[in-house]
């Protein structure tokens, strides 16, 4: 089992370096609160290194361009939290889930509940 983390961003240089800007000037209006709970401007928030690290799994992270090329699934709407499992992908955090979550601890506790081994993971994308 592991657990796919897509953010509501594209790659590239100029990308990240206009959603630091977005985050800067109107944080209330970034699109992705999974990258806005999980990282500073310029990296990933130790607390949530951390809490990765704890997991027993493995964990990748790609942007929407990067998802939608491996995976094909455009219509999905992100951010979301995948688990791939003998390699089929089920949703275990959609984005209205992540949403909700105001602050990193909700996130953490969100995905020990719904990503680990007892989760709930919906089939499919």
């Amino acid at each position: 089992m592991s657990l796919i983390f897509v953010y509501n961003a594209d790659s590239g240089l100029f990308n990240t370096i206009a959603d630091i800007g977005r985050k800067i000037v109107s944080p209330r209006t970034y699109s992705c609160r999974l990258c806005a709970l999980t990282h500073g401007y310029f990296a990933m928030h130790r607390e949530w290194q951390q809490f990765l690290e704890s997991l027993d799994t493995e964990c990748e992270f790609l942007h929407r361009d990067e998802f939608i090329e491996r995976y094909h699934a455009g219509d999905v709407r992100l951010p979301a939290v995948f688990v791939v499992n003998d390699g089929s992908l089920s949703r275990c955090l959609d984005a209205a889930e992540l949403d909700r979550c105001r602050d990193l601890d909700a996130l953490k506790k969100l995905v020990r509940g719904r990503c680990g081994s007892g989760g709930t993971a919906r089939p499919g994308l």
